[in-house]
């Protein structure tokens, strides 16, 4: 597969969730207080500012395609079980490119759209526990979160390191 071909791939995926274009300002960006706190009192979650206002010539709360790589991990379940529930989450969200599976872990890679890697990172580590249910997902907790951008993919499979193009698409055992 050329690149032409991948970018063309990503255009079809490429799509904005519903609320993205309000703030994501959240808790995150409200919580605010003391540095240090007491025993047992709940610590305020800060914001890491994104970066410049402006990258490469484009404002920086434009959307980007990230690439995701979610890695679970828990206890055995029947294989059966885990490609059902893996093809019901692509299902439920189609831009999910590809599973890989085992009956202790999973990876799922996808592209998200995003203003920052803050973003689509919060974005992948919500996926498996909110989707838990209802795709009947393993009670496995997330190990592993590689989010990149578009460009650093791209060079890293033109220099032939990185993880490769998610062909076949779909649902597929390690």
């Amino acid at each position: 597969m050329t690149i032409a071909d991948q970018c063309e791939k990503e255009a079809v995926v490429r799509r904005v969730r519903p609320g993205a274009a309000a703030s994501r300002g959240g808790a995150a960006s409200r919580a605010g207080g003391p540095a240090s706190r007491a025993a047992g009192e709940e610590r305020a979650l800060t914001s890491v500012a994104a970066g410049d206002t402006y990258q490469r010539g484009k404002p920086a709360d434009q959307p980007r395609l990230w690439h995701v790589t979610l890695s679970v991990s828990g206890g055995e379940a029947p294989l059966k079980e885990v490609r059902r529930a893996l093809e019901q989450l692509a299902h439920d969200h189609p831009f999910l490119l590809t599973s890989r599976y085992a009956n202790d872990h999973a990876e799922i890679r996808y592209w998200e759209e995003a203003r920052d890697l803050h973003d689509a990172a919060a974005v992948a580590l919500r996926l498996w526990g909110e989707h838990r249910q209802t795709a009947k997902l393993p009670p496995w907790e997330i190990v592993g979160l590689e989010v990149i951008d578009r460009e650093t993919y791209h060079q890293r499979i033109a220099e032939g390191y990185g993880p490769l193009p998610a062909t076949p698409v779909g649902v597929h055992p390690f």
